[in-house]
């Protein structure tokens, strides 16, 4: 028998090892994938509750456990609501920039339900009342399409752009609820408990 000389033999030796390499990182990255969709499959079969907000939900400058949304979450779990709530809320939002990361929520935890919580910036920034009207809409109209059914919260704001204004933008919130036929919270300080409660079903 002829041996091969012994630089093939390294050359093979190198290709086998590396052949075997491959096959386990391979394997792992095959495996990982499968729990990360395992993950994903469970999160989305769970009934959710996107909260999508600003600083007014972030729970900005108070102790997270300290917040609106934290205080509903022991609520439903209390009362045998088995939902997990999502809190999107970014502080400092305004609807231009909520309309733009909607999409990618409702994508990430496809959400039974929507409480859209925004527009206080727009309103301190004195920004056009049609542009708000218009983003929260169009977030009113992508929630709606990927199925899930949307709590409006409405936001009053302080009379620093004169009464015009200030009143034009309170009325945003209950035109836009008749016209898409949506449970309104008049306004945050007021209890969300009541409007949000006929959306939900308990765990059988």
């Amino acid at each position: 028998m002829v041996s091969a000389p012994s630089g093939l033999l390294t050359c093979l030796q190198r290709f086998s090892a590396w052949r075997t390499w491959l096959r386990l990182v391979s394997a792992w990255a095959l495996g990982l994938g499968l729990v990360f969709i395992a993950l994903r499959t469970a999160v989305a079969s769970d009934h959710t509750i996107l909260v999508f907000g600003d600083s007014l939900s972030a729970a900005y400058g108070i102790r997270p456990e300290q917040g609106w949304v934290a205080l509903l979450t022991q609520r439903l779990h209390s009362q045998g609501y088995g939902y997990q709530i999502v809190n999107a809320s970014v502080s400092g939002e305004t609807t231009s920039g909520g309309v733009e990361r909607l999409p990618r929520s409702l994508q990430l935890h496809r959400p039974e339900t929507v409480i859209l919580e925004l527009g206080a910036n727009d309103g301190l920034r004195g920004l056009p009342l049609g542009e708000t009207r218009e983003n929260l809409a169009r977030m009113v109209g992508l929630a709606q399409a990927a199925g899930a059914r949307v709590l409006l919260v409405g936001i009053r704001i302080p009379p620093n752009y004169g009464p015009r204004y200030t009143e034009g933008f309170a009325r945003i919130f209950p035109e836009l609820a008749n016209q898409y036929h949506l449970p309104l919270v008049p306004f945050l300080l007021d209890t969300v408990w009541p409007h949000l409660k006929p959306l939900l079903k308990k765990n059988r």
